[in-house]
């Protein structure tokens, strides 16, 4: 049997997984994406150029590397179709891809329906990034949706559109006063792409034999302060981003990967709606926000960024069951006089180190460590002692407070700009 890796956010999502995911997949033969859509993105920068993967895994840049789209996705096929080829055109052999026919198809209307709820919901809205991600969820667990597997049969699909656009018509029309939609116009759709996709397609079958055999990567997309269920509901995706969900979302059946490494940013950010507790003012975050590049690789919506948060990050520890960490964006850090660490919160007067339910969330306040910082240039290091004093303590302070060995520390974006420990 084949050995297994996970690589997985444990906080609110931009942690850097895309860069970590790269870089492991050198050693893997299969990398896998086993949630969500392309409501997120990894951005990878290797000797092709820079790029932003918001469907496809990271493992693409890697010419011996089998990527699988699994079951727990949501595909949208015009977009998985456009990334496709762009990277395709941009690399110097064929990419090899699978999808799992049970995962389910992201179709126009729900991007439609996305916008349209977030519009109506105005100043309470949730932060969607509007790519038609929950609507999508929820014609899953309403049984409404189609599979990628439907595409063999295309009167199937037609009967199945047929019923489902009664539903969405109704929506469209008497609730958001849209236009209604066209069976045909989706029908079309479908057929624009289903060649395409259907080259790809491979069944459960194939793809727990291709798992039991190779070495295997599994990606997750966003960080474990968004999952549907252990997150900060309502304010989360709409799939469980955790490894427990590998086993579900990839096929990986009655087991569980050998190494969870838990992705961690060296400083506080997130993309999106939702109490965060660590919050720095605008003009304090600017700077960090400028030199980390801190923008959404999905949206391109700035990230509200702040101190690490350990109580935060302590939980997305624990419920990703992580293995071991890796650090990333510690050089982002460099030239700033002082540095926090959250190490308890004040709730209703109180002090804890536990993470709260998202209602008292809301009301928490950062109880702080200060560090001194450094302005020293470190993307050049590449062993921890050649790190600058403070840089040192700091890192072990997070290692120490997270209870969870960090194995890497990223200190810049190319492959090479990496400490391993």
């Amino acid at each position: 049997m084949g050995h297994s890796k996970a690589v997985v956010g444990i906080n609110w999502g931009d942690e850097g997984k895309g860069r970590i995911v790269d870089y492991l997949a050198k050693d893997s033969n299969v990398v896998v994406r086993y949630q969500g859509g392309n409501n997120a993105g990894h951005t990878v920068i290797n000797t092709y150029g820079t790029f932003k993967l918001h469907l496809l895994p990271s493992g693409v840049f890697h010419k011996d590397t089998v990527n699988v789209l699994g079951a727990g996705m949501v595909i949208d096929l015009e977009q998985l179709s456009i990334e496709y080829h762009e990277i395709q055109s941009r690399i110097d052999f064929d990419i090899d891809l699978k999808i799992s026919d049970k995962a389910t198809i992201l179709l126009p209307y729900h991007v439609l329906l996305d916008k349209a709820e977030e519009e109506r919901l105005s100043d309470k809205k949730f932060g969607s990034t509007q790519k038609g991600i929950a609507p999508a969820y929820g014609d899953k667990f309403m049984k409404r949706s189609l599979k990628i597997g439907d595409l063999y049969n295309m009167n199937y699909v037609e009967e199945k559109l047929s019923e489902s656009l009664e539903w969405v018509n109704h929506l469209l029309t008497e609730v958001y006063e849209l236009p209604a939609i066209e069976l045909g116009s989706v029908m079309d759709w479908i057929q624009t792409y289903r060649d395409f996709i259907l080259k790809f397609v491979t069944d459960t079958d194939q793809l727990n034999k291709l798992y039991q055999e190779k070495s295997v990567l599994f990606e997750a997309q966003l960080g474990a302060l968004r999952d549907i269920d252990y997150g900060i509901y309502p304010y989360t995706t709409s799939s469980s981003v955790l490894a427990s969900n590998i086993p579900i979302g990839a096929g990986y059946f009655g087991r569980v990967p050998s190494e969870i490494i838990g992705v961690v940013k060296a400083f506080s950010s997130c993309v999106g709606e939702g109490p965060f507790v660590t919050e720095l003012n605008e003009e304090d975050s600017h700077f960090l926000r400028e030199k980390g590049e801190e923008y959404g690789a999905a949206t391109g919506r700035p990230r509200r960024v702040g101190h690490f948060d350990a109580i935060a990050s302590a939980y997305g520890v624990k419920i990703q069951a992580a293995t071991e960490l890796a650090l990333t964006k510690l050089d982002t850090l460099s030239g700033i006089n002082t540095l926090k660490i959250c190490t308890a919160y004040e709730v209703n007067g109180e002090n804890q180190q536990s993470f709260p339910h998202t209602s008292l969330l809301h009301h928490a306040k950062p109880v702080y460590e200060e560090f001194e910082g450094w302005d020293e240039d470190i993307t050049g290091v590449r062993n921890f002692e050649d790190l600058p004093k403070n840089a040192q303590r700091y890192v072990s302070r997070i290692e120490e407070l997270l209870h969870t060995t960090i194995k890497s520390i990223s200190v810049g974006p190319e492959r090479s700009q990496i400490i391993l420990l």
